[in-house]
């Protein structure tokens, strides 16, 4: 009977090896010790990702993370990913990372992720907290996956402390938005109201009227 470390038994399932540590802990998965480390029968991993998986409601899972930043931001995108995938109940079959803000609507990993639940490819969508999916209007975005019959899962309900920073990076990408749809409207009038006012403060500070 083949037996393998419990590395190649998260390869196997998918997932985190600290979650086949937990399941095998919890009696979910049977294994022997070597020595000091655990082996796991192949024909039992194959059986549990065939059936009991299945029984205990674990499907397919979509791990999608996400920060504001375009830069700087790698060692939280690994957090959330580590996260995610240390407590995941089925096996992982694709991480999808954003890079912008949780304001914006066209999101590349975002979309992956919808296109994914539509293509049958995923059962569960798990993030950390809920404004990684959305900074508002999350339950919008949960019901797009509902209706594929795909489940989000947040694992934290509360919404994470600390994100004053990012809230702010937020609000200026919304203003900026409204900004430029705003002077984008009429531009060669805005460019002459700008330069216009520009000239009045120059007027007002130097008491010398503008050239």
């Amino acid at each position: 009977m083949e037996r393998v470390r419990v590395s190649v038994a998260a390869k196997r399932l998918g997932v985190h090896p600290d979650t086949i540590r937990r399941w095998a802990d919890e009696g979910q998965l049977p294994f022997v010790w070597v020595g000091t480390e655990r082996r796991f029968s192949v024909a039992d991993l194959d059986a549990f990702s065939g059936t009991t998986m299945r029984e205990h409601g674990s499907g397919r899972e979509l791990l999608y993370v996400r920060v504001s930043g375009t830069t700087g931001q790698e060692s939280s995108l690994a957090a959330q990913e580590a996260e995610l995938r240390s407590t995941s109940k089925g096996p992982v079959v694709a991480v999808v990372k954003d890079k912008a803000s949780g304001l914006r609507e066209n999101r590349p990993g975002l979309a992956k992720a919808l296109k994914m639940a539509a293509e049958g490819k995923c059962d569960v969508v798990r993030v950390t907290h809920e404004d990684r999916l959305a900074r508002f209007g999350a339950k919008w975005v949960t019901d797009l996956f509902a209706r594929d019959g795909v489940k989000v899962e947040v694992l934290h309900q509360k919404s994470q402390g600390g994100g004053m920073e990012e809230l702010l990076s937020d609000f200026m990408s919304l203003v900026a938005t409204f900004a430029g749809r705003m002077y984008g409207i009429r531009s060669r009038e805005a460019k002459l109201r700008l330069l216009g006012a520009a000239k009045e403060h120059v007027k007002d500070d130097s008491g010398v009227p503008a050239p």
